[in-house]
């Protein structure tokens, strides 16, 4: 048996008719309730638009809105590169 956790403040916010609702809680699951809404989801910065589908059904809020930025890896100097390239 699994159990859901949904905040009563969105529960509340689903009966009002509105474009996008801002919510701060990422642990809560999506329920059948909330499909064919738009949800913005606080990442800590900024709100981020979730449009709510089938699919994303029993996911968490959190899992659509990334908290860290991945930055790329600093490649190594050009010249051992290509130095490794021409071996």
């Amino acid at each position: 048996m699994t159990f859901f956790y949904i905040s009563y403040n969105i529960i509340k916010k689903l009966k009002e008719k509105k474009k996008m609702f801002k919510v701060w809680d990422r642990s809560s699951t999506i329920i059948d309730s909330m499909l064919n809404h738009i949800f913005g989801v606080y990442n800590g910065k900024k709100f981020i638009p979730v449009y709510i589908s089938e699919k994303l059904f029993g996911y968490k809020l959190g899992n659509f809105s990334l908290t860290r930025k991945f930055k790329q890896h600093k490649t190594k100097d050009k010249k051992l590169v290509s130095k490794k390239l021409n071996k």
